[in-house]
């Protein structure tokens, strides 16, 4: 009689995958199309419906950006000097989206909804195809595992996978199941099956399949280009594997071609637009904010990994059995080793190099998601080992795992109930709403500084700050007029059209605080000759990265009331922001910007310090 198997692992499957479906109909967003999935969606009615990809009528677009509140400011595109807007994200998502765009399109007409690319059919499209998309990353990750385990080791490691680590927030959670985390987590798990299948086969339709995820992957975030890594180091772990792969690839040489031919094609999409819409083949569309961006040579991956901020093992500790697992899997399987651990090193790195490594609000790191596919094949290696260990140790890690778990799905939970934060978390506040359903409102004050709030109140708690005067300007080296005297000294500076700007005042950040911000207190007296109402003045402040400015303020007119004939003392509160490089210096200065005679005198800046 034939032996029968237990289908651990799609009974596994069939569990995630209505987990996911219920979850997400039980978080069921009330906005899909909004902020970075608007940006990367929007490629899609503006070529499709409105005809206006540069959008020469930017109207149409803030009507319906108003409309159904897709977000609350229009970052996902930087206006070009020709008075037109480039993209902000490359178009890999739109790709992804197409299908699920072009059903909706015929669909809404029928249903009664307006064909404009946002209505209800559009969003439930998106929220439909980021489920079919989480389904068929576990569904490729299932086969994958089951190249290397058995249907219980399998089944152990998706389980895992899911209720262990942050997937299922930015898998089946408010509608983040749209987001580029999810797609590419199932690409990744579609170029691990293709890498495995072209390696056993070398058939022409496991190379072609996997050049267009990898390339869609890179279209979607360029940083993806890491997942050429698997295919390329695959079997490789000593010279003479190296010399088997490039012989390999020699003889395979029509492969080769046509894979780099169908990434470079895929990529020649974005190439294009840059092309038509700016002039330029290579355009860095994130240089609208200098405060952020790729710094290679300044790595944070002590943060991206140990912060209580948001780093990876505090928030998904289950983590570390996979790190674990490279260990075990050297000595298991030594011809993956290579590749996977070489793709984790590089884009541990890539990531921890994006200046604000702890951007968006989110539970534990979302850029790793994806590499949540890769990470579960040294998790299950540790798995095999476990299960050959004594029932002690069995017993000790099962005990360790499912605590982990429990603990994972808790601060799942809490980030739902508000009570972990998704930007502001500290080490002293973790530890105060560590398994805790509930958190008292002074407890809040040991997050981090609240910026959207003091943004919009200004400083209203200064009794809670040290103050010093740090740096002043008087002009000594300005001019004078007879009939009018300084404030301070016996100079100032004068403004008129052959002179439009003050000297600045300077100062890097680093001299500033050491604490993560300050207020600055900018004052500075000015002294209208010209008619009032016929001048436009600005008291500016900015910090600069690489002579680009960024978290660019001014108090300027009408906000600015001047009297006529006497010196006029003006004051701004600026709070810094989280700065790209310590090193970043403010700069502050007065900018007359219609060219009426002023006289400016005595600027300075007053720093403020938390207690």
């Amino acid at each position: 009689m034939k032996k029968h198997i237990i289908r651990w692992s799609f009974h596994a499957f069939l569990m995630i995958a209505a987990y996911l479906i219920l979850s997400n109909l039980v978080f069921f967003p009330h906005q899909i199309i909004c902020y970075d999935v608007y940006g990367y969606y929007l490629y899609l009615p503006q070529t499709f419906i409105y005809h206006d990809l540069s959008m020469n009528n930017p109207d149409q677009v803030f009507a319906l950006l108003n409309q159904y509140g897709s977000s609350s400011t229009f970052y996902q595109a930087s206006l070009l000097p020709d008075g037109t807007y480039v993209m902000k994200y490359s178009m890999g998502m739109t790709i992804l989206y197409a299908p699920f765009f072009f059903v909706a399109h015929l669909v809404a007409p029928l249903i009664g909804y307006a064909a404009d690319g946002y209505s209800y059919p559009y969003q439930l499209a998106l929220l439909l195809g980021g489920i079919l998309y989480a389904i068929a990353g576990m569904w490729f990750l299932r086969k994958v595992l089951l190249k290397f385990f058995d249907e219980k080791i399998t089944a152990i490691t998706l389980l895992i996978i899911v209720a262990g680590t942050n997937l299922p927030v930015h898998t089946a959670m408010y509608g983040q199941n749209a987001m580029s985390h999810n797609y590419l987590f199932a690409l990744y798990a579609m170029a691990l099956w293709f890498t495995i299948k072209w390696h056993e086969s070398f058939r022409l339709k496991w190379i072609v399949l996997l050049a267009i995820v990898s390339g869609i992957a890179i279209l979607s975030r360029p940083t993806e280009i890491v997942i050429l890594l698997i295919p390329l180091l695959w079997n490789i772990v000593s010279k003479v594997d190296f010399k088997k792969k490039n012989q390999l690839l020699k003889k395979q040489w029509t492969h080769v071609v046509l894979f780099s031919g169908i990434i470079f094609l895929i990529g020649s999409f974005q190439l294009i637009y840059w092309k038509l819409h700016t002039g330029h083949f290579i355009y860095y569309s994130y240089k609208s904010n200098p405060g952020e961006g790729m710094d290679l040579l300044n790595p944070h991956i002590a943060q991206l990994l140990f912060s209580f901020r948001k780093g990876w093992i505090i928030y998904t500790p289950i983590i570390l059995f996979a790190f674990a697992g490279f260990y075990t899997m050297y000595y298991g399987n030594r011809k993956i080793f290579g590749a996977l651990l070489a793709y984790t090193i590089v884009n541990l790195y890539f990531i921890s190099c994006w200046s604000t490594w702890w951007y968006a609000q989110s539970f534990s790191q979302r850029p790793l998601v994806p590499a949540l596919a890769v990470m579960s094949i040294p998790l299950g290696y540790f798995f095999q080992w476990l299960l050959q260990q004594k029932l002690f140790v069995k017993a000790v890690f099962s005990t360790i795992f499912l605590f982990l778990i429990f603990l994972n799905i808790f601060q799942i939970w809490q980030f739902d109930a508000g009570i972990l934060d998704g930007e502001r978390m500290t080490e002293k506040y973790y530890e105060r709403i560590f398994l805790k359903t509930s958190v008292a409102p002074e407890d809040r004050d040991l997050l981090l500084l609240d910026r959207w709030y003091f943004e919009q109140n200004g400083f209203v708690n200064e009794q809670d700050y040290s103050r010093k005067l740090f740096k002043s300007e008087s002009f000594e080296n300005g001019e004078t007029i007879d009939s009018i005297t300084p404030v301070n000294g016996k100079k100032y500076c004068i403004l008129d059209s052959s002179n439009s700007y003050s000297k600045a005042i300077e100062i890097p950040y680093s001299e500033i605080t050491q604490k993560d911000h300050a207020w600055l207190r900018i004052r500075v007296s000015v002294f209208p000759v010209a008619p009032v109402d016929s001048l436009h003045i600005a008291l500016v402040a900015h910090f600069s990265y690489k002579g680009r400015a960024y978290c660019y303020k001014t108090l300027e007119s009408p906000e600015l009331v001047l009297r006529p004939d006497v010196w006029n003392e003006l004051q701004f509160d600026y709070l810094t922001p989280e700065v790209r490089r310590k090193r970043d210096p403010f700069i502050t200065y007065i900018w007359n910007m219609k060219g009426g005679r002023i006289l400016v005198d005595n600027l300075s800046v007053e720093v403020f310090e938390k207690n």
